[in-house]
Parts: C-alpha cells; structure tokens; sequence
C-alpha cells in the first residue's frame, strides 16, 4: 500500500509533481506530518530522514507541455501513474489525499485532510513538495526574473508582473487565462479544452 499526495497544480510554472511512499508498517518517523505544516527549512530536513526510513519512495511529474495539452485531471492522473510505476515493488492500494480517486487500475481510498492523519500521505507530501522546491530553485537560475525561487511558480503579484514585463518562459503553462492578455508573442494560448484554467489573480 501507498500513499500518495501531489503539488503544483495551481502553478503558473513548473511541473506537477506526485510522490509515492511506502512506509514500514514496524517503524514510525516523529514529526512526519502535512508538509504545509512545515517550515521550508524543517522540510528539508524530514524529506531526508523520509529518504532513510521509507521502503520505497517515488516521484512522477507532469511537464508544463503537458499540462497545457491534458488539462490538469489528465496530467495529475499520469503523473501518478509514474510515481507509481517508479516504485520498486507492485502497489495494490493507494492511500489519496482528498476525495478525488485519480488513479487508475488501483484500488484507491480517499481520505479528506489525509495529508494529517495518514503516515504515508504525509510522507508523500513532504517528498512532493521538497522535490519540487528544489526543482524550482534551479528553474529560478535559468529563469531569475521570475522570482521562482521564492513564488516556486505560483500565482503572486510579483510573478504576473514579470509575467506582464517579459511574457513566459519556457517553463510557464500557457492554459491560464489571463496569458490571452499578456503581450509576449504571436504564438496562441494552449487551450485543453474541457478544463480551462481559471485567473487567480
């Protein structure tokens, strides 16, 4: 059994990243709990000691191509499918944060607020998150006039500006809305279709 929890879905930038954890069911981790509950420092911290205590750890993400081509359900369905096939051992029940059963071909339980009750999906999340920091981090040295070490990709007033200033990067999901406003180039929005983004700002 897995556990499994994703971030980045409302980015602008950056991939969606899912991880899948298998932890010992003879052995407990103190302070294993909701990455968001966690500053970036202590994060960092428990992703390593998770690396050490966990059977089996892995990380699947969805491109920013392809979450502007699949929609975002799309993309957080295939990204979960390579966490999962990433994992060394066959996975017959995945533990999943929320209420939305995307995985497929697995027998999935849902659990509301599951990143604070179960070990696993905590585990999972803090993997995700640190993983995708650390991703970000080095987009910002690429990319530096979007600040993404710090926003890591997300909406904020400071990140549509530079947005507004020099249009997207190569890393920018260019789905969301508001792209349509921006005068960067002549090359149209991708549309997915079915499910737009919406404009959080």
């Amino acid at each position: 059994m897995a556990g499994i929890d994703e971030v980045g879905r409302g980015s602008w930038a950056g991939p969606l990243t899912l991880a899948a954890v298998i932890v010992p069911r003879d052995r407990r981790l103190y302070k294993v709990r909701d990455s968001k509950m966690l500053t970036e420092s202590e994060r960092e911290v428990m992703h390593d000691r998770v690396v050490d205590w966990a059977h089996h750890i892995s990380v699947g993400h969805a491109s920013p191509a392809e979450c502007d081509s699949l929609g975002m359900s799309a993309a957080q369905k295939l990204a979960a499918r390579r966490a999962i096939d990433g994992l060394a051992v066959p996975v017959d029940h995945v533990l999943v944060d929320g209420n939305w059963r995307f995985v497929d071909g697995i027998d999935t339980t849902t659990i509301v607020k599951g990143d604070t009750i179960s070990l696993s999906i905590a585990a999972a999340s803090i993997i995700a998150k640190v993983t995708r920091d650390r991703l970000m981090r080095k987009l910002h040295v690429q990319h530096p006039g979007y600040n993404m070490a710090s926003n890591k990709g997300y909406p904020c007033p400071r990140h549509k500006a530079a947005l507004a200033a020099m249009g997207p990067c190569s890393v920018h999901r260019r789905s969301w809305s508001f792209m349509d406003d921006l005068r960067w180039s002549r090359t149209p929005r991708v549309d997915p279709g079915a499910e737009p983004q919406i404009e959080l700002f």
